[in-house]
């Protein structure tokens, strides 16, 4: 049987002007740019200076476009005719290849600054105001290591729980369950701030905890009402450095962080008035605090004025005054009295909190003179000087509640 092939004079001229990557790399710069037609719309432009690019012309709604396909060397032949029938293809769907491109590109940026690594760079941006330096390096290193490296390229509302919850069990199989806790609430921190900031539409971190492992609650050793007396019997018989056993009477009535103690200056106390202020430099909340000092507290500061008066820190280091004391010097004076174990450095703060609640003191007051700021308790309201005649009484009762404990237990 004989098959007659019907061949249009567009299918002779496309079968001649097919090109070659041979033709093209032969393909020399002339006086003006000129093209090489692969046909179907495709063409190689040759410039003067030698560069050799794609185009691709067609015609669409009657009028005429074109679309780039890229430079020769890095978009193949075969990629260029494949971009081409992809290109053809829209066309035949009524699609427009530029407005496709265009979107893609838009699509493409999108995603990247709405990746989940740029809205919690973002948000961590915003929020570190409020932060101390070391915190904020917290926060965002935990992110670094163990977020971002699996899902921080996503688009932020394109993540699933199920890829949140893998990255945080990898965490747990680790170990760290405290790690993995603290991580995936900071995730929900995210979270929740493209919620409102339009970029995803619900936080799902906080429903992840059901199929996390609960971290055991590991509170700062600290002693019961009845241990205290022995305690500080043992403290003021202590035969080491006068700064460090002064520092840890001080931790212990005042009831501050072990790092807003280490770190104070001269210039923030008043002991006319019996007032310390902690500048919000210092202070984990960025706000300032004011502490009440109770006589005893402030009769140690006289003390320790004859030690490091002429310095700028209460607490200089040893080998350097610029510098505060070692971070490990109060919990080696608690080991060296043979409690190491059963109190530290912030554990005073836990005894504090637990003795003046035990008697009926107002957990605003408590909450305020430990700066944890109870949003429940004073309406998330804050004024460093709030609650300050309660809170001068209620330290001062305090300081002479340890008191009397001692001096009934030497008397015993």
């Amino acid at each position: 049987m004989c098959i007659k092939l019907r061949i249009t004079q567009f299918d002779l001229f496309s079968i001649h002007m097919l090109l070659s990557d041979i033709q093209i790399k032969r393909a020399k710069p002339q006086d003006k740019p000129y093209t090489l037609n692969d046909g179907a719309g495709l063409s190689l432009l040759v410039d003067v200076n030698g560069a050799k690019g794609w185009r691709f012309r067609y015609r669409f709604v009657g009028k005429p476009k074109m679309i780039s396909f890229g430079v020769y060397g890095e978009v193949s032949l075969a990629e260029a005719r494949r971009k081409r029938e992809e290109a053809r293809a829209m066309l035949a769907k009524g699609i427009n290849p530029s407005d496709a491109r265009k979107a893609d590109k838009i699509a493409l940026r999108f995603s990247h600054e709405n990746s989940f690594e740029a809205v919690a760079r973002e948000w961590h941006s915003g929020k570190k105001s409020t932060w101390t330096d070391g915190y904020a390096k917290e926060v965002l290193g935990c992110l670094e290591r163990d977020i971002f490296p699996y899902v921080g390229h996503r688009p932020i509302e394109l993540i699933e729980p199920l890829e949140l919850l893998a990255v945080l069990q990898k965490i747990e199989k680790r170990g760290a369950l405290e790690q993995a806790s603290k991580i995936r609430r900071r995730c929900g921190e995210v979270l929740r701030f493209a919620v409102v900031t339009g970029r995803a539409k619900y936080n799902f971190a906080p429903d992840l905890a059901i199929a996390l492992n609960k971290p055991k609650q590991n509170h700062f050793p600290f002693l019961t009402e009845k241990e205290i007396p022995a305690f500080v019997e043992a403290l003021e018989g202590y035969q080491g450095s006068l700064l460090t056993k002064y520092a840890t009477q001080l931790l212990m009535l005042t009831g501050v962080r072990t790092v807003e103690l280490r770190e104070a200056s001269w210039c923030e106390f008043d002991l006319d008035n019996a007032l310390w202020e902690i500048p919000k430099e210092r202070m984990k909340k960025r706000r300032s605090h004011l502490v009440p000092l109770s006589s005893q507290a402030v009769e140690i500061l006289k003390k320790l004025k004859v030690i490091s008066g002429k310095y700028q820190l209460v607490f200089p280091g040893r080998n350097d005054v610029r510098k505060p004391m070692s971070d490990a010097s109060i919990n080696k004076v608690i080991k060296m009295l043979g409690y190491h174990g059963r109190l530290t450095g912030h554990g005073f703060r836990h005894m504090m909190s637990t003795i003046l609640h035990e008697h009926g003191f107002e957990s605003a007051w408590i909450e305020m003179q430990l700066a944890h700021v109870d949003k429940n308790s004073i309406r998330g309201t804050y004024n460093h000087a709030q609650y300050l005649k309660q809170r001068k009484e209620m330290i001062q009762w305090y300081s002479s509640f340890i008191s009397i404990k001692l001096q009934s237990f030497i008397q015993q």
